[in-house]
């Protein structure tokens, strides 16, 4: 391919025109450019009144020479798809020719972009106008006994005069099973059928030899995966797209998570999303959380609850789904649309539900007494964990160790080539042995190679020979918790023979839980490793959260309450029970097992739960009265027809896929047989399925969508989408292109879809300037720039400078501003002048909440800010780099400057744009953290509606909502004043302050200012 002229390389070029050729599968596209191909497929057109010559270049085949001449003012750059079939570029007839209608199959489409060196000011692209139309987009998702049951609908028109192609693309939960998709094309339904992947292997087979990605269903990111597909749709046609999927949600840290990810990319006149929930337990609390949420937008959002049901509805109109004003056509809706609850619980934790001659029986007990464990961490400190990996590690362990209980005991063994134990034995939890595990784990250095199998080895003897010496407590849980990053290259490295050598040694002594981080390990490999010794795996996935995510998992295991935990039924009521015997039950889970009743059922169904606590065995009993449950399901809005039978296939293909990780040959067939039948019978794409789309006639015949598998997703870059409805016009090609964030003075990559392929073209961004021309800025430039001899030249405007007179130092903002209602003076100015590590800033009981912080003087801002609430138990805490948000012991990271708005029972949660986050209730103090960008940049806080504070409110900011008394009252000279607060007295002087409360620029105002 002919390589971007050097003396090219870095300049900020600008997109001038965008065009992109379908060609047909080893058909040359007919007259593409021959020209100068850069980066990417960008070539050099030629214009009108060159000012210089570029020198002769290679260009695609048949290669010859050529000159090709372009102006520097303006330049223009054409951005051309590659073909690698026929190795050319595609689109343009030639460099001075008129362009003639492409032929049916090669449809280019055009955007233009004109760049003006002169002023060095880009004007923004007018958006291609898209000729396919979402009219109505609706989600039904129906919550019944924690299983969901969710039907998208949506409803397109064609309103351009030629033939388009859409694709449409969904993300949904990977736990999810597909069950049902069909298009309606002018009334005619084309249906998706499952079927064993065997017999779709025809189908599968024929769409990889026409060059289409035969897989529809892909991972695409930590929780979701990716479904789509595409089809041609006729000039004014309409086709309606409705995609059903069901999942059973599982308690994760006290909760129930239900996940919509919501991207339509242009605005919908119907957009209707409603979520149902019916828990005949009674739902204790529900709260949503969406990334994308506005003000505006939450008008359109109606939660209504009663004892068992939750109705959340989303409605935006099309006005409050616009971004702004001055973007009527952007839609603001793109992100994470979230409804979590929990249930309510009875003394003997359990729960049978019985509907259509299924039961499910839920078992989560409360208030039961912590087990003591003895944890040994395993940590790879090989190579490949240098840098970002074994830096979020540390992070990570430091938490963890700090959140050892006084009961548990604990080592650590770092291994890369060789392994290394901290301590020679387990050690008792104590402060002292904290601290020095703590020292030990910021002290480990990434190198050397990775040896899995003598690290977990020499765990287990740890283990071994602890329990010899009797020096674990009674009724104590032992757990390794393996840390990997790649797979074994020291040592013992055939995976077999390790898993093989690991069963052996722990023989179901022991609990082992592997975390792979990132995707240079095999997922399959731990996850077997895992499974055989009473464990499960976890992928960590690489990003700035990864110490959070390492956390979390420690927190869903950090809490054992059960062990050894058995369902017992009478044998005569019931048959085809689900996994009913489970080694470890932690704190915030849920057992779950579900069964048929048989014919001759009783009219009471009995169960009994029997475990071990810590010192104790136990029995929990619970009945349920069958006609009564069976009545309780009868409510159409809220349930679904026969989901308990569904729940019943859906739980017992998910136990016997687990279980066909850790079996033998034979034993794995028999176990993929039974899940395979049930596949069928029930039309849940799994692993073991495939589903065959069926198309119009004239078009490919079909697409074949696959339940992926996660370690498919091994070596791939991930990233975690927020796309529910994504539809791309195929026709215009290049209506995909829109302009940049300012933000970013490189152009960004977005990707596009190339027909049916699922092939990513990628496609470019510029930045925009808008608004009059201003001081030129020479651009950043992704590569450096190379001054050449070769023609002509323009003045070096960038390199000139003047001499411009010195400016009065700006105006700062204070440490804190703090609102004095009902006083003489409305706001008092704090400037914190003494750093003495983490402060109580506000604790106010009867409000509920603490605030702490820490203050860098010499930074002049908080390097973080905390703030814990008593009810609901939620804590905050506040970085330059992010928020990070806790909650029933699960932790969220935030960016800031990112949309978020979250209601819980009793608080709201919001952040904007300009990086301001706010807490508040209809009777709370209102705490702001913002990201300040102005003067004195950093982390800021603010305080609204003070007047709420009780009367024992405290803390180094706090005490000025106790009784202040400023003297003199009134005086002459009203620059100065003193201000007397709990028996101390401070000077206060009137200054011109930065008010940053209102987000960046902020506005000067005059304020009465004391120095802590």
């Amino acid at each position: 391919m002919p390589k971007w002229p050097q003396h090219l390389e870095g300049v900020g070029w600008s997109l001038a025109m965008a065009t992109k050729c379908r060609g047909g599968v080893g058909k040359k596209p007919s007259r593409c450019l021959q020209g100068p191909q850069g980066p990417e497929g960008l070539r050099i057109l030629k214009a009108p009144s060159p000012l210089f010559t570029l020198p002769p270049c290679q260009l695609a085949s048949p290669p010859r020479q050529s000159q090709v001449e372009a102006p520097l003012w303006p330049v223009a750059v054409c951005f051309l798809s590659y073909c690698p079939l026929c190795q050319t570029g595609s689109g343009l007839p030639g460099t001075r020719a008129k362009m003639k209608t492409p032929a049916p199959g090669r449809a280019c489409g055009i955007v233009l972009v004109l760049l003006s060196l002169a002023t060095l000011q880009t004007l923004r692209a007018q958006k291609a106008q898209n000729d396919i139309d979402i009219y109505s987009l609706t989600v039904d998702s129906k919550v019944s006994s924690r299983f969901a049951h969710t039907v998208v609908t949506s409803r397109v028109v064609n309103k351009a005069s030629t033939l388009q192609e859409i694709t449409f693309q969904m993300e949904l939960p990977k736990k999810a099973f597909i069950t049902n998709f069909s298009m309606i094309i002018d009334g005619v339904t084309y249906p998706g059928n499952i079927k064993e992947k065997a017999a779709a292997q025809e189908q599968y087979s024929a769409a990889v030899a026409r060059g289409e990605s035969a897989g529809l269903v892909k991972a695409t990111g930590r929780k979701t995966e990716q479904f789509q597909v595409s089809v041609s749709v006729a000039p004014a046609a309409k086709v309606t797209f409705e995609l059903v999927y069901e999942e059973l949600l599982v308690r994760h840290l006290g909760a129930y998570e239900l996940l919509l990810k919501v991207q339509p990319q242009q605005l919908v006149k119907h957009l209707q999303m409603d979520i149902y929930i019916f828990e005949p337990q009674g739902i204790s609390f529900l709260e949503t959380e969406s990334t994308f949420m506005t003000n505006e937008l939450a008008e359109a959002l109606i939660t209504s609850q009663n004892k068992t049901k939750a109705h959340v509805r989303f409605k935006p109109t099309l006005s409050q789904q616009q971004k702004s004003p001055e973007q009527q056509q952007d839609t603001v809706l793109d992100g994470n649309f979230i409804v979590r609850y929990d249930v309510d619980r009875t003394v003997s934790g359990g729960s049978i539900q019985i509907e259509n001659g299924y039961f499910v029986h839920y078992f989560a007990p409360e208030h039961l007494a912590t087990i003591p464990k003895n944890v040994i961490f395993v940590i790879d400190k090989s190579g490949s964990m240098r840098g970002r990996k074994i830096q979020q590690t540390r992070e990570a362990l430091l938490k963890i160790l700090g959140d050892l209980g006084p009961r548990d005991q604990f080592n650590l063994i770092s291994f890369s080539g060789e392994a290394a134990q901290w301590k020679p034995q387990l050690v008792p939890a104590s402060a002292e042995n904290v601290n020095e595990a703590k020292s030990y784990a910021t002290g480990i250095q990434a190198q050397g190679g990775t040896n899995i199998n003598d690290a977990i080895l020499m765990a287990v003897q740890l283990l071994e020979r602890a329990n010899r010496e009797e020096l674990l407590p009674a009724g104590s849980v032992t757990l390794i918790i393996l840390l990997t990053d790649g797979d074994p290259t020291a040592g013992e490295t055939n995976p077999s023979r390790i898993q093989k050598n690991v069963q052996e040694a722990i023989d179901g002594q022991h609990s082992l839980f592997c975390l792979g981080f990132g995707f240079d390990v095999s997922y399959a490999f731990l996850e077997k490793l895992a499974l055989d010794n009473g464990g499960l795996a976890r992928r960590i996935y690489e990003d700035s959260d990864s110490a959070l995510q390492l956390q979390d998992f420690y927190q869903e295991v950090a809490n054992p309450l059960m062990t050894s935990v058995t369902f017992e039924y009478p044998s005569n009521a019931v048959e085809a029970v689900t996994q009913d015997a489970f080694r470890l039950f932690f704190k915030g889970s849920e057992l779950v097992v579900a069964g048929k009743l048989r014919d001759q059922n009783p009219d009471v169904l009995s169960a009994k739960v029997r475990g071990q606590l810590h010192m104790e065995n136990v029995t929990f009993v619970t009945e349920s009265r069958v006609a009564e449950q069976e009545e309780a399901f009868q409510s159409p809005r809220y349930i679904f027809h026969s989901f308990m039978e569904r729940l019943w296939a859906y739980l017992t293909i998910q136990q016997l896929l687990e279980q066909t990780v850790s079996t033998l040959d034979a034993e794995k067939q028999a176990l993929e047989a039974r899940a395979l039948n049930l596949s069928l019978s029930y039309s849940f794409v799994t692993p073991l399925t495939s589903m065959v789309i069926t198309k119009p006639e004239g078009q490919e015949q079909s697409q074949v969508a696959e339940k992926p598998v996660e370690n498919e997703n091994r070596h791939r870059n991930v990233h975690s989408g927020h796309t529910l409805f994504r539809y791309h016009s195929m026709g215009d090609r290049a209506s995909r292109i829109t302009g940049g964030s300012s933000a970013d003075p490189v152009f960004s990559k977005r990707r596009g879809w190339r027909g049916q392929a699922g092939v990513f073209d990628k496609l470019y961004s510029f930045p925009t300037r808008l608004g009059p021309p201003g001081p030129l800025h020479p651009p950043h430039l992704p590569y450096p720039f190379h001054r050449t001899t070769w023609g002509p030249t323009l003045p070096d405007v960038m390199s000139q400078t003047t001499t411009a007179a010195p400016h009065p130092a700006p105006i700062q903002p204070p440490s804190v501003i703090l609102p004095l209602p009902g006083q003489s003076v409305d706001r008092l100015c704090v400037d914190l002048k003494r750093s003495q590590g983490p402060t109580n800033l506000l604790s106010d009981p009867g409000q509920g909440i603490e605030v702490t912080g820490h203050y860098e003087t010499e930074k002049a801002h908080f390097s973080w800010i905390e703030v814990t609430f008593k009810k609901p138990q939620l804590q905050v805490r506040a970085s330059p780099e992010h928020v990070v948000v806790t909650r029933n012991r699960r932790s969220s990271a935030y960016k800031w400057k990112k949309t978020l708005y979250s209601v819980m029972p009793g608080l709201k949660m919001t952040m904007d744009k300009a990086g301001l986050l706010l807490l508040s209730s209809p009777d709370r103090v209102t705490i702001g953290l913002l990201s300040w960008d102005g003067p004195g940049e950093g982390l800021r806080l603010l305080l609204r509606d003070t007047d709420r504070f009780s009367g024992h409110v405290s803390g180094s900011l706090g005490q000025f909502y106790q009784d202040v008394l400023w003297e003199p009252l009134a005086a002459a000279d009203d620059s100065k004043r003193t201000l007397k607060v709990q028996g101390h007295d401070h000077s206060a002087t009137r200054e011109l302050k930065l008010d940053y409360q209102e987000g960046p620029p902020g506005t000067e105002i005059s304020c009465w200012s004391v120095e802590l």
